[in-house]
């Protein structure tokens, strides 16, 4: 099987991208598996700090290692947005095929010491760990927004520079990098997401010379989606968009079925609110 390294460069040089998508239980990595294996393609399952602590950190990697192994089938697992350099070796000691170390609150010169650390860790494995490092300020919150979070404004200042991006990987060594480029974790509650720099994420690809991950997908327009990808993102991570449809269903399932008590009846609503929503941006993602 793959590599998640080889399946990422596979997908750049297909112009498509990687579909990434948050669990904290196993109704939604079953209906995020579903939705994979029907269309046959690759995909990647994120877990937050907050996430893996409510699901476990061993547990979840169990849990993708078994699907993986009985299906034999390429799904992989990242620590998402972790925020200290033991909470990184303890995903990585746990068996996760990828970390994030997200430096958004320490300095840019702590950022760059930390997530150096953290690649001499992962390098250290007798195994293909990859390293993610975020740069620029996109918010820190998978949620419904009423507004652009304080500290992420969509400006050009506020976006990740071309020679700082250049600066930052050739620093740390990391093997993927989540840029500033109009993008915002979480999702409006009203109306698409700010538009994206695509003439940005083209310059930072190439400034960077490695694969470039698209974090607050939820809300972003099919259009800039697909010029992004082809402007060089490799991965795109989904939360607040799955999150919310997962909630959904279970609430329009407890409206229709109000004495249900039986959580697979109600849980596996929301798992295929999920899995429709996981489809559909997978065939997006990987449109051609």
């Amino acid at each position: 099987m793959k590599s998640l390294r080889e399946v990422i460069a596979e997908a750049e040089e297909q112009k498509v991208a990687v579909g990434h998508f948050n669990v904290s239980d196993s109704s939604q990595l079953w209906g995020i598996f579903r939705a994979a294996q029907k269309l046959d393609l690759p995909v990647v399952i994120g877990a937050s700090e907050g996430e893996r602590d409510f699901i476990g950190v061993r547990q979840l990697v169990a849990l993708v290692t078994s699907i993986r192994e009985e299906f034999d089938y390429p799904i992989y697992t990242n620590a998402d947005h972790t925020y200290s350099l033991e909470r990184v070796k303890e995903a990585i000691d746990a068996g996760f095929d990828a970390v994030i170390y997200d430096g958004n609150k320490v300095s840019h010169e702590e950022n760059l010491e930390i997530t150096k650390q953290c690649v001499e860790y992962a390098r250290a494995q007798d195994r293909d760990v990859l390293v993610e490092a975020e740069l620029g300020n996109i918010g820190m919150s998978s949620k419904l927004l009423d507004g652009i979070p304080e500290g992420a404004e969509i400006t050009d200042e506020m976006m990740t520079l071309p020679e700082e991006l250049a600066e930052f990987v050739a620093h740390t060594g990391v093997d993927l990098i989540a840029p500033a480029v109009g993008n915002l974790h979480g999702m409006m509650k009203h109306g698409n997401n700010p538009k994206l720099n695509i003439e940005r994420i083209t310059q930072l690809r190439a400034a960077g010379g490695v694969p470039m991950v698209l974090h607050g997908g939820s809300g972003i327009s099919d259009e800039d989606f697909i010029a992004a990808i082809k402007a060089g993102i490799g991965m795109v991570h989904i939360n607040t968009e799955i999150r919310k449809a997962y909630r959904d269903g279970i609430v329009d399932y407890l409206q229709a079925n109000p004495d249900e008590v039986a959580p697979y009846r109600y849980a596996g609503a929301g798992r295929d609110a999920l899995e429709a929503v996981v489809e559909a941006r997978m065939r997006l993602f990987t449109q051609k």
